[in-house]
């Protein structure tokens, strides 16, 4: 989902369940449906007549594609989607979806998603499920593939699960083309409940800019360790992949990029960047690990056709 995905889709994070184990057996089954809004998930207790794993997964799948005895609660699976195919090899429930499944709202498809796949692993010897839509692996609205998924892919902070959905406008700096200047970008995105507004805009941050004229200003392959907010200070701890610098990106844009869409929220007023927890050392040549970095839009570009000629502080000059 993006992101929602993203990041939803793809969105993903730690977990107290554990994605191999059928939940049937020791409390019960249950089948997953919408909130009447669409905008969570609520359990409905569910006695089958059978444990057979096969008639589970059809008996499953149908219950998933009905309506519920109460009106407060919405199938998962829309009317004009079709479950055109599904297959179980090993561990690995297959589902495939006719192409109208590309038509649901981000939101009612994540939740959908989510709802499918907790309720199919309850079933002993379903412990992960992939989507099809039509003959395709299915991917996110940005065309990443969401691949295999568990249960605990729709959990954001240990013991809690995606059960809403929420949405907001981002303001996310990004690089212009030549590297020396930051450019604004507003993204609607709809997120989790559980996930933190400082780990969204992270996510997004390292998924890329939509808008033509930008790039990323994160050196590619970087990965979001952790983020947190103690008294007004962010800190953002990455991966090695932070060490890949690209040198078409002056690194002024690259920490701004960071500390800039951060900052656009009110509790937060200072960032610090870490890799791998590390604060020692310096960022290329200037900037050092253990500085807690400020707003500073003096790096935002103005748009040629809004103003002709830069200063240097617009064009992202150091100093």
């Amino acid at each position: 989902m993006k992101r929602i995905a993203v990041s939803f889709i793809c969105l993903l994070a730690a977990l107290l369940l554990t994605g191999c184990d059928s939940t049937g057996e020791a409390d019960g089954y249950y089948i997953e449906y919408l909130n009447k809004e669409k905008t969570g998930i609520v359990k409905v207790p569910y006695e089958p007549e059978t444990a057979d794993t096969n008639v589970l997964i059809g008996d499953f799948l149908r219950m998933l594609s009905s309506d519920s005895d109460n009106v407060e609660y919405k199938k998962p699976i829309p009317n004009n989607v079709e479950i055109t195919n599904y297959t179980l090899e090993g561990v690995l429930l297959s589902i495939w979806f006719d192409e109208d499944y590309s038509e649901m709202t981000e939101v009612e498809e994540v939740l959908c998603r989510a709802a499918v796949v907790r309720t199919m692993t309850q079933i002993e010897g379903v412990d992960c499920v992939t989507f099809y839509v039509g003959n395709t692996p299915l991917t996110n609205r940005q065309g990443v593939l969401i691949g295999t998924m568990y249960a605990d892919s729709f959990v954001e902070n240990p013991g809690e699960q995606i059960n809403s959905i929420q949405n907001t406008t981002l303001t996310l700096y990004f690089s212009n083309e030549a590297g020396d200047g930051l450019i604004t970008e507003s993204r609607k995105v709809h997120y989790s409940s559980n996930i933190s507004i400082e780990k969204l805009i992270m996510e997004q941050l390292l998924s890329g800019p939509e808008d033509s004229g930008t790039k990323s200003a994160i050196p590619s392959g970087t990965k979001l360790i952790s983020v947190s907010v103690v008294d007004g200070i962010c800190y953002v701890n990455l991966d090695e992949g932070f060490k890949n610098q690209d040198y078409n990106v002056n690194e002024a844009i690259v920490i701004y990029s960071i500390v800039d869409s951060l900052s656009e929220l009110p509790a937060i007023g200072r960032v610090q960047i870490s890799v791998n927890g590390n604060t020692n050392g310096v960022y290329r040549d200037n900037f050092k690990l253990s500085d807690m970095y400020e707003r500073n839009l003096d790096y935002v570009a103005v748009p040629e056709e809004e103003d002709g000629e830069k200063t240097d502080s617009q064009k992202g000059t150091e100093g």
